[in-house]
């Protein structure tokens, strides 16, 4: 006889207590196999698919696209056949420790397969429609219903959150990539079409757009808002000439081989100055009123991407050399660009490094990435007018500006940390002697 065993939201990890539902990737009625991705979900820290530990036949899902849950919220039913010793200790430890996001129970199984639904002769609290008659996807945006049909041809979760705010049905458009893909353009190319609404009348005070802070904007948020109140921090800043550095990297790269990056050599300039400084690459306890300085440096850098602002981390940052943090930065950036990130690529960070000078910027006073107890600001490097060997030379230029909490350090520390850094920013020699 067949048995329904419900599967939760597990325990996410890294602090995160909830998750949105971005796509089901099953229905009711279909066939899964045990690890098998069910549901892509969204966190604070990414987004990711959850595996199901139970294989059989899905006979309810809990909560529509869009929906918040909770940690330890069913997410939906599975009926199974003549329970296994496995089956049995899965349902009652509710979470073994291995249904995490991101991670199987075992080698996940990818292939997903549509069968007809399987009476099973169980009570269904099913908040799913079974499909009835055929609906035209305007009447069902309309209904605020999801519009049955087939697999729609869209790979990035930015694409369908796009759809999904503005209440767009994927299966109405055409795509304009590669084998039909829907991509970004062809989303805002339908909304610009879409007919302007009928305007009404509002009330003398009416309130602005309201957009709830939660997912990566709500977690940037709380951690900005905890490390304004907790962290007394103060900001020095120094301009450099950045000439030599720019030449070093030339010549580095004229030899072949990988390509060197300019935030990699600033990586590996923070790493040798953390060295000499380690008080800036260290935690406050404030429970026990204790520095806790750390004794590997996990290099964090802001990147911003369509989904705001996100800080992966460079693992041992202190341990590599230039072309490995490159190769690191790289794929990183790539996976914050394509929201493929994991909550282990966004956590963990000990030190941080801002290159805010792809913006066109200057400077800036950064907060602190709490928990951490420094932030090293780089600005845009740039041809200006500087007294070199005594002339005056047209040069490239760049500010430096370290962002550090005051009860680690004092101004003295702090500046002797940014000194260093300008020094082998204008003279790279400066750290090969220290290597």
């Amino acid at each position: 006889m067949a048995q329904v065993l419900e599967f939760k939201l597990p325990d996410l990890g890294e602090g995160l207590t909830e998750a949105e539902i971005v796509r089901w990737l099953v229905a009711v009625g279909d066939v899964v196999a045990i690890d098998q991705p069910v549901v892509e979900v969204e966190t604070a820290k990414a987004m990711v698919e959850v595996p199901c530990p139970y294989g059989g036949v899905v006979t309810a899902r809990f909560g529509e696209e869009g929906t918040e849950l909770p940690v330890g919220a069913p997410l939906l039913t599975v009926a199974v056949g003549e329970p296994s010793a496995a089956a049995a200790e899965a349902e009652s430890s509710e979470y073994s420790g291995n249904v995490l996001v991101g991670y199987g129970t075992g080698e996940a199984v990818r292939r997903r397969r549509r069968v007809r639904p399987v009476p099973v002769g169980a009570p269904a609290a099913v908040p799913v429609v079974p499909a009835g008659p055929p609906v035209s996807a305007s009447a069902s945006r309309a209904a605020g219903a999801p519009v049955e049909g087939g697999p729609v041809a869209v790979i990035s979760p930015l694409v369908r959150k796009l759809a999904r705010e503005n209440g767009l049905d994927l299966r109405e458009l055409t795509g304009s990539g590669p084998d039909g893909l829907i991509l970004r353009s062809d989303v805002e190319s339908a909304l610009r079409a879409e007919p302007e609404p009928v305007p009404v009348a509002a009330e003398p005070a009416a309130a602005g757009t309201r957009i709830p802070l939660r997912g990566i904007r709500g977690a940037v948020a709380d951690k900005l808002a905890r490390s304004r109140t907790e962290i007394p921090d103060a900001t020095c800043w120094v301009d450099a000439d950045a000439t030599e550095l720019m030449a070093a990297r030339a010549a580095m790269n004229a030899v072949g081989g990988p390509k060197i990056s300019v935030l990699a050599l600033l990586a590996r300039i923070c790493t040798a100055a953390l060295d000499r400084y380690p008080e800036l690459n260290s935690t406050v306890d404030t429970a026990a009123r204790e520095i806790v300085r750390l004794p590997s440096v996990h290099l964090g850098f802001a990147a911003q991407t369509e989904r705001g602002l996100v800080v992966p981390v460079v693992r041992d940052a202190h341990a590599r050399n230039a072309a490995s943090l490159s190769k690191e930065f790289a794929r990183l950036t790539e996976a914050a660009r394509a929201g493929t990130l994991t909550p282990g690529d966004l956590t963990g960070g000990t030190f941080t490094l801002n290159n805010y000078g792809v913006f066109g910027v200057d400077g800036s006073t950064p907060i602190i990435n709490h928990p951490e107890a420094a932030m090293l600001g780089v600005g845009r490097i740039m041809a200006k007018p500087w007294v070199h060997q005594g002339e005056l030379a047209i040069r490239q230029v760049v500010q430096l500006s370290l962002t550090f909490d005051h009860r680690v350090c004092d101004g003295g520390t702090a500046g002797g940390f940014l000194r260093y850094v300008a020094d082998c920013v204008e003279q790279p020699a400066v750290l090969l002697r220290s290597l």
